[in-house]
């Protein structure tokens, strides 16, 4: 199952804070990307947060990865986990109960 996984700020949290730990984020990170689990990795254009689009089983999976990343486990960062399923517009529209068959 897709998840998408956002950055949000801790309260309180800083770069200065963060700083000691942003090379074992980027380590691990590449780790989840090798392993298949990230998928993809983007960083917002309007703010500073990463967004991770995420290939797990369920939510829980996701959220003990997420808590894997350095600066979760430091409480400086959080995720908003959004689960995802295939688009079903095109079969309303275009499946047999959109035909009117």
């Amino acid at each position: 199952m897709k998840f998408l996984a956002i950055e949000q700020s801790v309260p309180g949290a800083g770069g200065d804070q963060c700083r000691p730990y942003l090379r074992a984020e980027a380590e691990r990170a590449w780790e989840l990307y090798e392993s298949g689990v990230l998928r993809e990795l983007y960083f917002r254009s309007d703010r500073d947060a990463a967004v991770l689009m995420m290939e797990c089983l369920n939510r829980e999976e996701v959220e003990e990865i997420l808590a894997t990343l350095p600066l979760v486990r430091e409480g400086l960062i959080r995720f908003d986990v959004i689960p995802l399923v295939p688009y079903p517009g095109f079969k309303r529209l275009f499946g047999a109960e959109g035909t009117g068959n």
